[in-house]
């Protein structure tokens, strides 16, 4: 196997086993408070919990190196997605670890601080805008080549092609 692939397998198990300890560590801390020092709701805990289990899972699922007995004993098979891709990847992480967070501070601080958990909806909401205003932008340019108006400056003419009119340069002449 190339060494890139043992490299991301070994890289992803890595990121995997941390991330449920860490994540069993947020849990039954949050569990051991609610037990021993304040009464903490479990229906909140369970319901906003859920999305960041879903992902660790999903994430168990795509990232986990796949190892198969092959005639020098076990052989990479398959090493994994890449769990630090940026994207859609990204921002499942970024849900993982406010969820976390939200937990921690809900089991110090109290039931009210799983308000602070309604920032996932609205951060996924700028994250949509932004990306759908870019792709806009970037799409906006296309109709002038097709005959529309666009943002070119004068009867079609590029904006390269117009700065050198402007300083009476070479001259275009268009039939």
């Amino acid at each position: 196997m190339v060494k890139a692939q043992k490299t991301q397998a070994s890289r992803n198990s890595a990121t995997l086993n941390r991330t449920h300890l860490i994540s069993l560590g947020v849990y039954v801390f949050f569990l051991l408070v609610r037990a021993v020092l304040f009464r903490r709701r479990l229906l909140p805990f369970m319901l906003l919990t859920l999305p960041a289990l879903a992902i660790e899972f999903w994430f168990e699922r795509i990232g986990r190196p796949v190892f198969a007995e092959g005639t020098q004993g076990k052989e990479l098979k398959r090493a994994g997605e890449d769990l630090e891709a940026k994207g859609l990847t990204e921002w499942m992480w970024d849900v993982v670890y406010w969820t976390w967070a939200c937990t921690a501070l809900v089991a110090l601080a109290g039931d009210w601080a799983w308000w602070f958990y309604s920032v996932v909806p609205l951060y996924s909401a700028y994250l949509a805008y932004t990306t759908f205003s870019g792709v806009r932008q970037g799409f906006g340019g296309l109709s002038a080549g097709a005959g529309g108006d666009g943002s070119g400056s004068g009867g079609g003419q590029s904006k390269r092609q117009a700065k050198m009119e402007k300083r009476g340069g070479q001259r275009v002449q268009y039939k």
